[in-house]
């Protein structure tokens, strides 16, 4: 009988442990099915009969497996769908929308009620699971469940279950932890919104279907997601809804156009996608404010881009309004009435470009101010770059009134970097194509040109909007040429790699302003002494005020003489006739010291350069010949000696060997360059 290595007993505790993990698991799944066919029997005997044999009770034992921590993910996963499977069944049902209004029913439908409300909670912490499987499972349950809700109130007219999707969007947004059984050694959530969540989010609905899409941004914008926020209580919601929100501008899922709502509009809920009534238009507006319905405020928002700018701005109108209101005769009229006579529903309002401009800003404004980091600046830059990297294309053409991030954009400005940068650009889209009015704009562009400029990481970011802010040719001469002195005076202490973008940068402003070609044409009298540079440094933050104009580019003339052959061909240019077209400044944009140095190590070189090996190679030839010409190597000796002026020398050549004597020659302090001397002693040689 062979040994066993192993005792049986051992081998028995190990095999009973997977076999009581899997009756476990199988009691689990057992129970699990057994409540869902208990649950769907129950469904199919009558609303009115209240029987134990129609009872729902087996809800609540479902939803305790489910939330159960102690749990397998596969049974969790099991779980939340079976209650979903019931749930479904409900709601076609009728049962929470019934009728009737005997105390019994209205017992069951409160009793329902909250055990959904439980079950949508479950799912909502359950999107801050560790499995991925069951994070993606709720919210695409969570979203069904909103489908099939709309559906059952949608009788009648198209309707959205608000309260359901508001809680889809706190989840969203503050990403609340996991409620999924009452575990005592559970870690601080970091309340951050899971990238799978975001992607399935934005792809699945989103980014696809317009009613998801507006009330969406119409929950994060005029509800209480964002405006009355605490941020020491939720720190990372307006991070969690920029997250969103960035998604949302980066894609092309925006409408543009009425067509693309009647036409290509995608709905969530089928019913939405209906046309809905016309809108009878109205001459008469109400005086008084308010709303009629949650989006009517909205609307108020669109109707000022109907506006002409006399109307939007005329400052008078808001003291005729408070007149009228204190006006008597005007407080009996329009009872009741607020905002305008006719409103739109929410239907019309899902069909209406305008009202979805307005949800979009009204999301964005709310965000950007609450769109910081308590404690931590870096955090709060960070946020702003990412917000500022989608303003440009993904947010002001879509916004009813672009300007109204002028305050926060200028305030960006203050942080300066690549946020400040990014602020800069904001500004100037709203300054050419929404005629926002910025007079200290090119002083704050000024005073981006430091000593750091040259040598930080966004430098190349910085050129390319320079040389769009910088592009007019409507700009005085007095502006640019500060422009230019500034960025020739850091070439100086500037790398290669960024003084091969200075040079080309200031000949394509040159070619496009002919009026400062003084600079490189300046002139003075040297009998009167060294030339007075008339550029004033003491006004760094006033380019009107600097006299550049009047000064000459001779830092840039000095790049002629630069170690790196690039750099000196390169600042030759200015030494030329100005013939050259203006040059493509993406070539030089993203040099570095590892582009110049693949660059130079890669080129092909025509005449080959004399190296150190061939001179030691020289070296030891005439060594070898001065041996057998000991007059002609006298006369090499006497010739060093009288130009060194060192009469020690001699003295070594009488008491040294030949060998000596040219090691002597060779290594002693000559007087004139070691090359030319061996030259005129290889002719000396061949005399």
């Amino acid at each position: 009988m062979p040994i066993h290595s192993l005792p049986p007993s051992k081998k028995q505790k190990l095999s009973s442990r997977p076999s009581n993990r899997s009756s476990e698991l199988q009691t689990n799944v057992t129970t699990i099915a057994a409540l869902e066919s208990q649950l769907t029997a129950a469904l199919a005997v009558s609303t009115s009969d209240n029987s134990g044999t129609g009872s729902l009770n087996p809800i609540a034992d479902l939803y305790s497996i489910a939330a159960n921590a102690n749990i397998s993910a596969e049974d969790t996963s099991k779980a939340i769908w079976a209650l979903y499977r019931v749930w479904v069944g409900i709601i076609g049902s009728g049962r929470l929308n019934s009728s009737n209004n005997e105390a019994g029913s209205k017992i069951v439908k409160a009793w329902l009620r909250e055990r959904l409300n439980e079950y949508v909670d479950l799912l909502c912490g359950l999107l801050e699971n560790e499995e991925k499987v069951i994070r993606t499972s709720s919210l695409q349950i969570l979203f069904s469940i909103q489908k099939h809700l709309s559906t059952s109130i949608s009788a009648g007219s198209p309707e959205f279950h608000n309260t359901h999707f508001r809680k889809i969007v706190h989840a969203l947004v503050f990403c609340p932890p996991s409620r999924q059984g009452n575990a005592e050694n559970v870690e601080e959530p970091e309340n951050l919104i899971d990238i799978d969540v975001l992607e399935l989010f934005h792809s699945t609905w989103l980014g696809v279907y317009d009613d998801v899409r507006w009330f969406f941004l119409r929950q994060v914008g005029r509800v209480t997601i964002l405006q009355k926020v605490d941020l020491k209580t939720h720190p990372y919601a307006p991070t969690n809804a920029l997250s969103i929100l960035e998604k949302l501008a980066s894609s092309p899922s925006f409408p543009t156009s009425p067509d693309r709502l009647s036409k290509e509009g995608k709905w969530w809920v089928e019913e939405m996608g209906r046309k809905p009534p016309k809108v009878k238009k109205t001459k008469s507006r109400s005086t008084s404010e308010g709303v009629a319905l949650e989006s009517d405020e909205d609307e108020d928002e669109n109707q000022d881009e109907n506006k002409t700018g006399e109307e939007e701005d005329d400052w008078r109108k808001f003291f005729d309004e408070q007149d009228k209101d204190k006006d008597p005769k005007n407080s009996t009229k329009n009872v009741g009435i607020k905002g305008r006579k006719h409103t739109l529903t929410l239907h019309q309002s899902l069909h209406n470009i305008s009202s979805h401009r307005a949800v979009f800003t009204h999301a964005w404004l709310n965000l950007l101010s609450k769109l910081s980091v308590p404690g931590s600046v870096e955090g709060t830059r960070n946020l702003a770059v990412r917000a500022l990297n989608v303003m440009h294309r993904g947010v002001l053409p879509f916004m009813t009134r672009p300007v109204l991030v002028m305050d926060w954009v200028g305030a960006c400005v203050d942080y300066g970097g690549t946020p400040g940068l990014l602020a800069l650009n904001a500004l100037f889209i709203l300054m050419k194509e929404y005629n926002l009015d910025y007079p200290s704009f090119y002083t704050r562009l000024y005073a981006f040109l430091d000593r750091d400029l040259l040598h930080l990481k966004h430098r190349a970011r910085f050129f390319r909007l320079a040389e769009v802010f910088l592009g007019s040719s409507h700009l005085p001469l007095t502006l640019l040429a500060s422009f230019i002195k500034r960025l020739s005076v850091l070439s100086l202490s500037a790398p290669p790699s960024a003084i091969v973008i200075v040079i080309p940068f200031v000949w394509n402003l040159m070619k496009r302003h002919p009026g400062l070609m003084g600079m490189i044409h300046r002139e003075w009298d040297e009998k009167h002494g060294a030339f007075e540079d008339p550029y004033v440094r003491v006004h760094p933050s006033d380019p009107l005020l600097t006299d550049a104009l009047s000064s000459s580019l001779f830092e840039l003339h000095a790049q002629v003489s630069h170690y790196h052959a690039p750099v000196s061909s390169m600042a030759k240019i200015y030494e030329g006739v100005f013939t050259k077209e203006e040059y493509k400044m993406e070539d030089f944009l993203d040099h570095g010291y590892g582009s110049l140095f693949e660059a130079e190590a890669n080129r092909k070189i025509k005449k080959a350069p004399a190296l150190n090996t061939e001179l030691e190679l020289m070296l030891s030839n005439l060594a070898q010949t001065a041996k057998g010409k000991k007059r002609k190597i006298e006369l090499f000796t006497s010739l060093n000696v009288q130009e060194s002026g060192n009469t020690n020398e001699a003295k070594e050549w009488e008491t040294n060997g030949e060998q000596d004597k040219m090691e002597a020659a060779i290594t002693g302090g000559f007087g004139g360059d070691i090359v030319n001397e061996l030259w005129q002693f290889e002719d000396r040689l061949n005399a």
